[in-house]
This record gives structure tokens, C-alpha cells and sequence, in this order.
């Protein structure tokens, strides 16, 4: 192939591509001009390295082909333009689909811990087999509430966030097994009860009660919604309607995943309110005043401005311009 020939013959069809590409707005005809000259711009431009490797000339091309691409495409928005389509729609969205599921595994938790707490406080033998007696009541009259206070408020609420941000993150990400977010929550709940009936145990329900509620409104509430997440992304791969397997399963993923995100925030405000609010020698009302609103604004965050996100027609997927777009199905 003659390079200079080529170039030549091409240079102003080039030429009319690289302005297009330019050019702020475009009229439909020149849309169209600009699609037809870049395939055939993109032909030559594989002639030439087919025949001739590297080149000047074809360096040239690629970058000519390279605007008028993104010309086509678009360019990409701006990450900090959208931060705020993400906690106005995307997250709130997300958490409002998940807000019926979430409800079921609170009832079904408080039941379960419930029932573990009093079943195993009821019966004598049940609370020796936890352990030898005056390690059960070192527990109850000291360890249970020196948890609180034994380590610097800074270090104790970075600590509980991260090790609880990787629970539900887990639930999340693992929530495809369907397995994975049930045996989370069935520990947990069964962790609680156990807690809960050595404190019965010794006369100290009341104080369990005041040393979990500050934080563990909100803190328990981000692990149901976790939970809830997981499940949910279970039962795209499940029943995914008319979709297949794959797509559902991907729009389950992306469109949940932003909870886990949601919910390392969610965790480290629950995180601070453990470090520097439950071993506080506040009075009690103030203390769990401060973890109900807590609870309160997350709440409202969900099904208040969710609901209006869904109403937008906001799912929490991604666009379909960072998604791709689906396939269509009859009916």
C-alpha cells in the first residue's frame, strides 16, 4: 500500500471527520455523516496497519477515530456529579425495595433472640452448660459493660464499625448463596439471646437492655437490611422472570450492592454512637433518645425519600448508559 497515496486520497475525508468530531452540536444529518465517516475511516485505519504496522499516518487516525467515538458515546459524567444522583435516588431507592423483607427478618430476629434468651434462662442447666458460675457471673456484673469502656471511645467505635461493615457487606456480596445472609442473622440472633439470658440469669435484664439499645437500634437495623439485600439477590438468580438468569442476577447485584456502600455509613454512625454514647454516664433517656433518632432519620432516609426515589422511577440500577443496554423480551 502507498502511504502517501492513501493519505492523499483521504486526507480531507479525514479532515471533515476530525471537525465533526469538533463540532459543539450536530444537526441529524451531520450525525449521520459523522457515523458514516468514522466506519470508513476506521476501515482505512486497519488497512494501514495491516499493511504497514505503526505509521504516523495511522497514529493520526486513531486519535481522529478517538474523538469522534466520544463524540458518539458521550463522555462520561463526572464522578462528583453523580455522588448526589447516588444518595438522593440511587441508595434510597435500593433500601425502600428491600424495606418488606427487612421488616420479616426484624420480627423473625427479635422472635429467635427471644426465644433463645428465655428458653435457656428458664432452664438451670442451660445456663451451667455456658460456663463455669462465677465466670457467667463475672460476665454479667463486669465484662458485659467493661466491653464498653475497656478500650480508648476512638479505637472502640472504629473497630465495632469495621468488623460490622464486613458482616453486612458479607450478607450482601454472599447473598447469592441464600445460605450465607440466614446463618449471619441466626447467630446473631442466637449470640443476643445467649447474652440476654446470662444477664436474666443474675438479675442484670435491665441493664443488658440500656447497654444495647443506644446503639444497637440503628446497628441491628443495618444488619436486617443487609440480610434483606442478600436475599433479595438470591432470588433474582431464583425466579428472574422473564429475564434469564445472568441479566437478572446482574440487575439484583448492581442495583443492592449500593446498600452495602449505605450501610458502612449507617455502621459507622452506629459505630460512634457505641464508642462515645453507651459507656457514658448519661442518663438513660438521653442516651437512647440519641441511638431512636439515629434510627429515626435512617428510617425516614428509607421509606420517606426511598419511596419518592421509586416514584421517580429510580430502581438503584445503574443507568442505562453505565449498565448497558437490556434485552428486550416480547410481552
Amino acid at each position: 500500500m502507498d502511504l502517501d497515496a492513501l493519505t492523499s486520497a483521504r486526507r480531507e475525508e479525514w479532515a471533515r471527520l476530525d471537525a465533526l468530531s469538533r463540532q459543539r452540536h450536530l444537526t441529524g444529518a451531520e450525525i449521520d455523516e459523522l457515523v458514516e465517516r468514522y466506519r470508513a475511516a476506521s476501515a482505512d485505519l486497519a488497512d494501514l496497519k495491516t499493511s504497514a504496522g505503526r505509521t504516523t499516518q495511522g497514529d493520526y487516525l486513531s486519535t481522529v477515530l478517538a474523538r469522534a467515538r466520544l463524540k458518539l458515546t458521550g463522555a462520561p459524567e463526572n464522578v462528583m456529579r453523580q455522588i448526589p444522583r447516588f444518595f438522593v435516588l440511587q441508595l434510597p431507592a435500593a433500601l425502600y425495595r428491600v424495606r418488606w423483607t427487612t421488616l420479616v427478618i426484624a420480627l423473625a430476629f427479635i422472635a429467635t433472640g427471644a426465644v433463645v434468651a428465655f428458653w435457656v434462662w428458664g432452664d438451670p442447666a442451660l445456663v451451667a452448660s455456658l460456663g463455669p458460675q462465677l465466670q457467667l457471673e463475672q460476665y454479667a456484673e463486669e465484662q458485659f459493660t467493661d466491653y464498653y469502656s475497656e478500650n480508648p471511645a476512638a479505637v472502640f467505635a472504629g473497630t465495632v464499625w469495621t468488623n460490622n461493615a464486613w458482616i453486612a457487606a458479607q450478607c450482601v456480596l454472599f447473598g447469592i448463596t441464600g445460605i450465607w445472609p440466614l446463618m449471619v442473622l441466626v447467630q446473631n440472633a442466637v449470640g443476643v439471646g445467649t447474652a440476654a439470658a446470662i444477664m436474666l440469669a443474675f438479675d442484670r435484664g435491665d441493664v443488658f437492655l440500656l447497654f444495647i439499645l443506644p446503639h444497637g437500634l440503628l446497628e441491628l437495623t443495618a444488619i436486617f437490611v443487609a440480610g434483606a439485600a442478600g436475599l433479595h439477590i438470591f432470588w433474582a438468580w431464583v425466579a428472574p422472570g422473564r429475564r434469564s438468569r445472568g441479566e437478572a442476577l446482574a440487575a439484583a447485584g448492581r442495583s443492592l450492592a449500593t446498600i452495602a456502600i449505605g450501610l458502612v455509613i449507617a455502621l459507622a454512625v452506629s459505630g460512634l454512637i457505641e464508642g462515645f454514647v453507651t459507656a457514658q454516664p448519661w442518663p438513660w433517656p438521653i442516651k437512647i433518645g440519641i441511638g431512636a433518632a439515629a434510627l429515626a432519620l435512617f428510617l425516614v432516609y428509607m421509606l420517606v425519600v426511598g419511596r419518592r426515589a421509586v416514584r421517580l422511577g429510580e430502581t438503584g440500577d445503574l443507568e442505562e448508559a453505565d449498565a448497558g443496554t437490556p434485552t428486550l423480551v416480547a410481552g
